[in-house]
């Protein structure tokens, strides 16, 4: 038996065979693509965004720390939230980071890639978005760090006193031990070690390291990520992702079973050492691994000491808020129920991502001068 659907267009009321709906509906899944221009470009080991030509200057210079894997790839995990703080007129520098259970050693490796492309931009300027040296001079150095990538700047701020951002905006917050943050976490040691080899050797890894960019955009896509045509940056940054995971297993494998430091002497070293003189702290209203309040606690008494300033916000929203990205939908010839569905599906989260932007936004217009 043959259903059909009734839909609405600027032309009239259409009727749609069921079949040919879903037909259109799968169709129109395989169609979502990413704007074609490319806004970023390297710079040493970091990703630069700079503002609207309507800019003269940059208002600030943004560093930003993604999370745990996800932070490896910032042009596509977090491009929308990046684009919406580059639209108010601030240059973003996206450092990517190699993940490891050495906190310590991911935190200072963050802190020189920033300073080393800081130093770079200051000195050379950005010359693909006709930014000199002097329209960057002076400027004032703000961070954003979400989850993993909150964690490190934390502890940036508390491992070093020189060279430190003015501001932080710290994302759901996580300093939770290895067992808590991975269930059994005690028992991979044995079975990544047998793993390591097999993972290394496996033809799926040598294509991931080795995927030319078509090979890399199906990838992605199928997972439900776009990638701008031909992004040898995207490229690069994907290789560097995978390249990751071997060194994981390794150190699970070799009987690593904590991240060092732990929680506990994470919290101690907060207690005595932060910096930063102003700090926001964002929770999600649905993020069950979030430890903002937690921070909170440690670091109000530290920071009121030197007279700094540290507020909280709550939003709506889950822990992969800031990652949510803006997918181009392209509606066909006919408008079908699977467009209506899909605009209105990105709709709420979009929304939560932009409310992310401008709470952020706010909170540095307020230290700009």
């Amino acid at each position: 038996m043959e259903f059909a659907l009734a839909t609405s267009s600027f032309m009239g009321t259409q009727v749609i065979p069921a079949t040919l709906f879903c037909r259109r509906a799968r169709a129109a899944s395989l169609t979502v693509t990413a704007s074609s221009t490319k806004i970023y470009t390297r710079l040493d080991s970091c990703l630069v965004i700079p503002p609207p030509p309507i800019f003269k200057k940059p208002r600030a210079i943004i560093k930003f720390l993604g999370g745990a894997f996800v932070g490896a790839v910032p042009e596509l995990t977090y491009s929308y939230l990046k684009e919406l703080l580059a639209k108010e007129g601030y240059l973003i520098v996206s450092v990517p980071y190699n993940v490891t259970f050495d906190h310590e050693q991911a935190a200072k490796q963050v802190y020189q890639r920033f300073n080393s492309c800081l130093d770079m931009i200051v000195l050379s300027g950005v010359p693909n978005a006709n930014l000199n040296p002097q329209d960057l001079a002076n400027l004032p150095v703000f961070s954003v760090g979400h989850s993993n990538g909150a964690l490190l700047q934390v502890l940036t701020g508390s491992y070093f006193s020189d060279k430190i951002p003015k501001v932080n905006a710290i994302i759901s917050f996580n300093n939770k031990s290895a067992t808590e943050a991975v269930p059994y976490f005690e028992q991979l040691g044995p079975l990544m070690q047998q793993m390591l080899p097999v993972v290394e050797a496996s033809p799926l890894y040598e294509i991931a390291r080795n995927a030319s960019g078509d090979v890399l955009k199906v990838l992605l896509d199928t997972a439900g990520t776009t990638i701008l045509n031909n992004d040898q940056e995207a490229l690069k940054s994907f290789t560097n992702l995978v390249d990751q995971f071997p060194s994981v297993f390794g150190e699970v494998g070799q009987g690593v079973s904590e991240f060092r430091p732990s929680p506990l002497e994470n919290r101690n070293c907060f207690k005595c050492s932060y910096s930063v003189p102003h700090t926001l702290l964002v929770q999600f209203n649905s993020d069950a691994i979030d430890e903002t309040d937690l921070l909170e606690e440690t670091l109000r008494p530290r920071i009121e000491s030197f007279g700094g300033t540290l507020e909280k916000v709550r939003l709506n929203g889950n822990h992969l808020t800031p990652c949510i990205q803006d997918p181009k939908w392209q509606i066909g010839s006919v408008y079908t129920p699977a467009d209506a569905v899909a605009q209105a599906l990105k709709t709420i989260p979009l929304r939560d991502t932009r409310v992310l932007s401008r709470t952020i936004v706010d909170w540095f217009t307020r230290f700009e001068n």
